[in-house]
């Protein structure tokens, strides 16, 4: 079963026009799993894959901000101008403050990378995304010393 296939039951969130089979385009199907608790909303930001952008303020291509699903993983169709390599970012924000809170919210990247307390590399977390790209993102919270993603209960 394809991936499509298997995400046509769920709930597609920002622009599922965009990721259905035939669509004309380009989009990041992003399913974003781990959540700490319900509160906030997640933010999907899709940036151009080089240092002077990956984060920047206003320098992204695409985002979306969706409210938090009551239990479960959530997927976000989120379409990009062109083919190419991106960075997809996945935010649980969970004070609705618009940016990262180290201490409170999660994160997460495109290819999942082993997160310290700065942000990874370029080329780290770079995908290409051509025609209707799966994406899976797990989220990571500041736990201690570390940031990781929450095993013990991740959904409420």
């Amino acid at each position: 079963m394809s991936v499509l296939a298997a995400l046509a039951a769920a709930a597609i969130f920002g622009t599922p026009a965009a990721c259905e089979p035939g669509a004309a385009g380009n989009a990041a199907l992003v399913t974003v799993h781990g959540f700490k608790d319900r509160e906030g909303q997640l933010r999907i930001a899709i940036y151009p894959a080089n240092e002077a952008d990956f984060l920047a303020p206003a320098r992204y291509v695409q985002r979306i901000d969706v409210p938090l699903t009551p239990e479960g993983e959530m997927t976000v169709c989120a379409p990009v101008p062109a083919a190419g390599q991106l960075i997809i970012t996945a935010l649980h924000d969970r004070d609705l403050n618009g940016k990262l809170s180290p201490f409170r919210d999660g994160v997460g990247f495109s290819r999942n990378p082993k997160l310290g307390l700065g942000k990874p590399k370029v080329a780290a977390v770079a995908i290409a995304v051509d025609g209707v790209t799966p994406v899976r993102i797990e989220l990571n919270y500041l736990q201690g010393l570390s940031v990781a993603p929450v095993r013990a209960r991740q959904t409420r």
